[in-house]
């Protein structure tokens, strides 16, 4: 299947969970150490206007991959940004033409379509465990972004504060996909909202 409908679908099951977030939530911390919800919903905005500037300049200045805004509307920003990465990689053939991604390099716009896929699945993730909700993205989706995260490198000086990523965490015993796409990512499958505990407890 075409790259871009991949990620259109991971992009789909993440809005699903972003559209459960309710504006009393955005405070809540997230398994990325630096972001709130609010923070990484930003972020998602702020990827998808970056990764669509680029497509269509080429590359794209640093205040387009970091200048998303929510305003009011968490969930339309994430929508709207959403529709503008998809219409920026509508020619099926420029998919080999370069484009700068970041600071972390130039790729073929393919291979950055397979960078957002990663964005997507993990971030769905995380958005997810910050409110407490279900994620159960499909088998494929997870599969496609396990074979990226395997690509990245995990060397101790490309991973930690300001990198795309954190060190890799050790992965559970009998660890399925996703918690090994989690750790590979950084993360730790067992994370649980310290916030969300705390109000099970006080409502307990």
């Amino acid at each position: 299947m075409d790259i871009r409908e991949l990620d259109q679908q991971a992009g789909v099951v993440l809005g699903e969970v972003v559209a459960q977030v309710r504006a009393d939530q955005l405070w809540l911390p997230t398994p990325c150490p630096d972001w709130t919800l609010r923070g990484l919903l930003r972020h998602l905005v702020s990827e998808n206007e970056g990764f669509a500037a680029a497509a269509r300049d080429g590359s794209a200045p640093v205040q387009v991959w970091t200048g998303g805004r929510l305003e009011d509307d968490h969930v339309g920003a994430y929508r709207r940004s959403s529709e503008r990465f998809a219409a920026a990689f509508v020619d099926g053939d420029a998919l080999d033409e370069p484009m700068a991604v970041r600071e972390f390099g130039t790729f073929p716009r393919r291979v950055a379509v397979s960078f957002h896929l990663l964005d997507n699945v993990v971030h769905g993730w995380d958005v997810a465990r910050a409110i407490d909700a279900p994620y159960d993205p499909p088998a494929e989706l997870v599969a496609v972004a396990l074979k990226v995260a395997r690509l990245v490198p995990t060397a101790a000086e490309t991973r930690g504060p300001g990198a795309a990523f954190d060190q890799v965490v050790p992965a559970p015993d009998a660890a399925s996909d996703l918690d090994t796409l989690l750790t590979l990512t950084g993360r730790t499958p067992s994370w649980t909202s310290p916030a969300i505990q705390r109000i099970a407890r006080d409502a307990g």
